[in-house]
């Protein structure tokens, strides 16, 4: 057998030690009618760095003045989290800082963190690799009351799902815990955690780039929205953050974070209910929705509760209305914007957070990401 250890260091109190033990070349049947399986000991790195990468967001969420961001995942060439499973570990690290709020609430805090991932028995069958990962853990413990031990610490068990995609690729399709009892505490609910049908969430259609679009439909009659407010916020905060709200620019961007803000003070009003659940949409002093700072979730949201319309071209936006892009093409939204200004000629400029950017004609941002898909909303 081969024994690999590969490190990924997250500034100076994180790590990610995975230590990959397979046969040399792990191979499985395939689909009918087709050629067998072969993973390679390249692509089983890859899968034991995309586990720990994966685990050790989660722990990064719950640490004291962090807010956690995505590491390896998007590094890897060959392994890569599903669009489905990405908007669940979305979910689930909106409601692991919800954690980290509540238990400061209570008086307990981490300062630092340790995760060590072991990758274990793998199996291959038709087109699917399933792992089994070890997982442990050592937070330390935040000083508030004096009296606190130095770290607590668990070791918990998981059993990863890899499918065949195209191009020679692998997706991690779900992350599963097998132990019972109590979850650790770097563990999401069960519910934000599974992975939600693609086919269950509102669709959002991609726009036309073409120039010019033609002269933009006016707003929803009696919606009661302030348009020139929504645009007046975002210009007064598109640089000097507003410290009424939280940042998320360490936490995956904090672009629809800040198109939400504006919304809000062009009228929106809160949608109650479940973090997780993306029919929501709220903001209060210890949480959010995760419609309220994700780019799907906040598409979903949007679409379901009909607080806005797919525009078939981006240059029929006008100010208060929303673009967002998908810069690679794979289905997930990345990126949020809001108009600010239309220009005579009928360009629309955006205004956004992650890169703080005050104006930018949508001619440019074309110019600039010509590959991406472009969805427009008229809010």
């Amino acid at each position: 057998m081969n024994k690999r250890t590969l490190r990924c260091a997250i500034g100076a109190v994180l790590t990610v030690a995975v230590s990959a033990v397979f046969l040399p070349s792990a191979i499985g049947t395939g689909a009918e009618g087709k050629k067998p399986v072969k993973v390679d000991d390249a692509t089983v790195d890859s899968f034991g760095r995309l586990a720990g990468a994966v685990l050790t967001d989660r722990t990064t969420a719950l640490l004291d003045g962090r807010s956690s961001g995505r590491i390896a995942p998007q590094r890897e060439k060959k392994v890569r989290l599903s669009a489905d499973l990405a908007h669940s570990e979305d979910g689930a690290l909106s409601s692991l800082r919800t954690r980290k709020s509540r238990l400061a609430g209570l008086g307990e805090a981490y300062t630092a963190a340790d995760t060590k991932v072991t990758t274990g028995r793998t199996s291959v069958k038709d087109g699917r690799v399933t792992v089994e990962v070890t997982e442990t853990t050592t937070l330390t413990y935040k000083k508030i009351r004096g009296d606190e031990p130095a770290t607590t610490g668990f070791k918990a068990h998981h059993e990863l799902t890899f499918t065949a995609a195209s191009g020679g690729k692998w997706e991690l399709t779900a992350i599963r815990p097998t132990d019972q009892g109590p979850r650790p505490v770097n563990a999401p609910v069960a519910k934000v955690a599974a992975a939600p049908s693609a086919n269950s969430m509102p669709k959002a259609t991609p726009a036309s780039i073409r120039y010019p679009g033609r002269t933009p439909s006016g707003k929803q009659a009696g919606s009661g929205y302030d348009y020139r407010a929504m645009a007046a916020y975002a210009e007064k905060y598109w640089r000097n953050y507003n410290p009424e709200y939280r940042k998320f620019n360490d936490a995956g961007g904090d672009c629809t974070n800040f198109i939400s803000q504006a919304l809000r003070a062009g009228g929106w009003k809160n949608a109650p209910g479940s973090a997780s659940d993306y029919r929501t949409w709220w903001y209060d002093s210890k949480a959010q929705s995760t419609s309220w700072v994700g780019a799907n979730e906040w598409s979903w949201f949007t679409l379901n509760a009909k607080r806005a319309t797919n525009l078939s071209n981006v240059y029929k936006m006008d100010v208060g209305d929303i673009m967002q892009m998908d810069f690679d093409g794979d289905g997930s939204k990345d990126h949020s914007m809001i108009t600010t200004y239309r220009s005579r000629a009928g360009i629309p400029y955006l205004t956004y957070h992650s890169t703080n950017t005050y104006r930018k004609s949508v001619a440019s941002i074309i110019a600039s990401n010509p590959d991406a898909v472009y969805y427009a909303y008229r809010t």
